[in-house]
């Protein structure tokens, strides 16, 4: 009978850990929510890689894409444009 009761408690514990302990399933649990997150965020940065390498080779080669990048964001005009300026 006592023996009994000591492996019922060596049992116990032995449930316990693999649940709770260091490396159990809880610990298990969190990182593949990690393992999750993180290969979603990869997907995202290859894509925006993908994007990055595809607007470099237009930088390089297309013409029309710098003028129009010139214009956008630094406000460039070319010769013969007209400017207007509208007061508020």
């Amino acid at each position: 009978m006592r023996i009994g009761r000591l492996l019922f408690g060596i049992f116990i514990i032995m449930v316990l850990l693999i649940i709770f302990g260091d490396r159990g399933l809880v610990d298990y649990r969190t990182l593949q929510e990690k393992q999750v997150a993180l290969e979603e965020a990869n997907e995202i940065i290859i894509i925006e890689n993908s994007e990055l390498k595809r607007e470099i080779g237009l930088l390089k080669g297309d013409v029309h894409y710098i003028e129009a990048v010139a214009r956008r964001e630094l406000g460039m005009v070319k010769q013969g444009d007209r400017v207007y300026q509208f007061i508020d």
